[in-house]
């Protein structure tokens, strides 16, 4: 799936899904942006991983619920990549788990700019330049949340849908100019978010203790959810565009 001369640039890239997408994009050819809040080292150490693998990433912070950051980090990638042709809208946080009732405002309105503004500002951010690409695509990292709509989880649920529902008005928007969007959703991943919320809810550390339960046998993998990244960046995919693909394991 060789992505030579193309520009990645993954949001929350550093750690968890990110990461993984990050590695698996720079690992097909990609020259990958990888863009953090606050976990500076952890992009550190994707960066350098990807370096040491002989691929090409550079670190760029920036709160994408900000519109002025993300034009000013967009405008570095560039100047020192070149323009973006795949964007992966990972960045995300967790809400607290509580009712609506008893969900304070304020996080309301941070999960929500943080998912579906932040996917809105980025993507306005490179599209301008996308557009002028032999190929664009555009990913949005969503989850099996939007599916389900579990109570005590307002915030997080409608943070998702938001951003699904810019997926599918940019797919339709963009497609003429060559780029595809689409979402990926996945269910329960091993990820720093993912032991918090079995720690929180089942009072669970070791997630591998749930192998037994889960399809195939084990708990999903952040690599499970970056090879779906990237068959539909590739050229393997050409027709596929404003489509939301589960990665879960489930049947429904």
């Amino acid at each position: 799936m060789g992505l030579q001369g193309r520009v990645a640039l993954v949001s929350g890239g550093g750690r968890g899904i990110g990461r993984a997408i990050s590695l698996a994009l720079a690992a097909d050819g990609a020259a990958v942006a990888v863009n953090y809040r606050r976990d500076e080292q952890a992009a550190r150490d994707t960066v350098a991983e990807i370096d040491q693998a002989g691929g090409t990433a550079r670190m760029y912070r920036a709160t994408v619920d900000d519109y002025q950051h993300v034009a000013e980090m967009v405008a570095l990638v560039e100047a020192e990549l070149g323009p973006v042709s795949i964007l992966v809208n990972n960045a995300g946080i967790a809400s607290r788990g509580l009712s609506v009732v008893d969900t304070d405002p304020a996080e309301l309105r941070r999960v929500i700019a943080t998912h579906a503004f932040g996917a809105h500002y980025v993507s306005k951010a490179v599209i301008p330049k996308m557009r002028g690409l032999d190929r664009g695509d555009i990913v949005m990292i969503s989850s099996l949340a939007s599916r389900g709509l579990a109570a005590n989880g307002g915030p997080y649920n409608m943070a998702k849908a938001a951003m699904e529902a810019l997926a599918v008005t940019l797919a339709r928007e963009e497609r003429t100019n060559n780029i595809r969007v689409n979402v990926v959703a996945p269910g329960l991943v091993e990820t720093e978010m993912g032991r918090r919320l079995m720690r929180a809810t089942a009072g669970v550390t070791d997630m591998r203790t749930l192998d037994a339960s889960m399809p195939f046998g084990r708990v999903c993998q952040p690599e499970d959810v970056a090879n779906v990244v990237r068959f539909l960046v590739s050229e393997q995919n050409g027709y596929i565009t404003g489509e939301k693909i589960y990665c879960d394991g489930l049947l429904v």
